[in-house]
């Protein structure tokens, strides 16, 4: 047996002690806070066992899960209970069902594909917009950056429109339309989806089977279209698997404006944020696919919160033109030994920038006294 430390009575004493003290300087709880909190009750919910009983026939996409193959019905159980195990992030999923499904099936709805679809964003983010992966992946629906682009949608070091919901899943449903074109399964799209077309495409030639569920894949890939199954049967019907959530406990979409700005350069978000008479935390979060603090030039669709745009115009130009007051160029005098590109690099301006903003070819000559326009 350890050898008791003689001092350790002392210190438990002395915790108690605290703890008690403690106790006598906090206030007591007011009736008025304990009202304002809902009447809390047990919880019940069925046993994991009576929960992975299920009876077809079952469907993803129109196509029939063949239940009957004891290894699908396996598989299937084993991620039901996996995800009925967790049963607070089932409740989160839940709850961000209210914000982003509608979104997702109107734009499912007007392509004419299947609503089962969107479960795909389940199990990719759990319906977490800022979600990233180690491989890259960034969204609620994961685009890597090729895919992204391939998709028009923009990756760059200034915006990444992967993370914003509602650019991601346009590209997403159209990328999971043509998958669904080339392999002619929505089973197989979404395998696809998950491990790449090529990747698929040799699976498939290689072991002379075009069915999802007598494809030897990759573990994650076996797994994927059972995941969104699973996630279907319980979203579907949560209080089959005891979730008893009320319409009030479910995120609200969030409401917002949408305007085109062309920025002529570089712009801060805080300059937005004034003109859209908001805080920039909103700007940031309605437009999460801005990696900074400004808006590189360009063309740029920007949510800004609801009834914002109505007079955005007006108040956005005096300030645009009061902060490009600012950006006027400063007079640099050329030194003996000076040379285009020391400049450009001591103003950190590429070569182009400071030839264009001068009227200068890039092999120009230029001398001692010379004034250059630098930013």
């Amino acid at each position: 047996m350890p050898r008791r430390h003689p001092a350790l009575p002392l210190a438990a004493g002395l915790i108690l002690f605290c703890f008690a003290l403690l106790a006598t300087l906090s206030p007591p709880a007011r009736a008025g806070d304990l009202e304002m909190l809902a009447p809390m009750r047990a919880a019940a919910f069925p046993s994991l066992e009576s929960a992975i009983r299920i009876k077809g026939p079952l469907y993803f996409c129109g196509e029939f899960v063949p239940l009957h193959l004891p290894e699908v019905r396996e598989r299937l159980e084993k991620e039901l209970l996996l995800m009925l195990w967790d049963r607070a992030q089932v409740i989160l999923w839940l709850k961000r069902t209210g914000r982003y499904f509608p979104h997702i099936q109107t734009v499912l709805r007007g392509r004419g594909m299947p609503d089962d679809l969107k479960y795909i964003a389940v199990i990719e983010s759990a319906l977490k917009p800022r979600a990233g992966s180690s491989q890259g992946a960034w969204g609620i629906w994961q685009f890597i950056a090729s895919t992204a682009c391939n998709y028009d949608l923009t990756v760059d070091r200034f915006v990444d429109e992967r993370r914003n919901f509602y650019f991601a899943t346009g590209a997403a449903a159209s990328y999971l339309n043509d998958l669904h074109e080339r392999f002619g399964a929505w089973t197989l799209a979404c395998a696809a989806y998950n491990m790449g077309e090529q990747g698929l495409e040799r699976q498939i030639d290689m072991q002379e089977v075009k069915d999802y569920y007598h494809l030897h894949l990759p573990e994650e890939t076996q797994r994927y279209v059972l995941r969104a199954i699973a996630a279907k049967l319980i979203l579907t019907d949560p209080a089959r698997y005891g979730f008893d959530l009320h319409p009030e406990d479910y995120y609200k979409p969030r409401k917002f404006d949408r305007v085109k700005l062309r920025a002529k350069y570089p712009t801060p978000l805080t300059l937005v944020a004034k003109a859209a008479g908001t805080y920039y935390k909103d700007i940031r979060d309605l437009n999460p696919q801005l990696l900074g603090e400004i808006i590189p030039p360009g063309q740029h669709v920007l949510f800004l919160p609801e009834g914002a745009a109505e007079d955005f115009a007006e108040r956005y130009h005096p300030l645009m033109a009061k902060y490009r007051e600012t950006l006027r160029p400063e007079t640099y005098v050329v030194k003996r030994g000076d040379s285009l590109t020391e400049i450009a690099r001591e103003h950190d301006m590429s070569l182009f920038q400071l030839c264009k903003l001068n009227n200068l070819g890039r092999r120009a000559t230029i001398h001692p006294g010379q004034k250059l326009l630098v930013q």
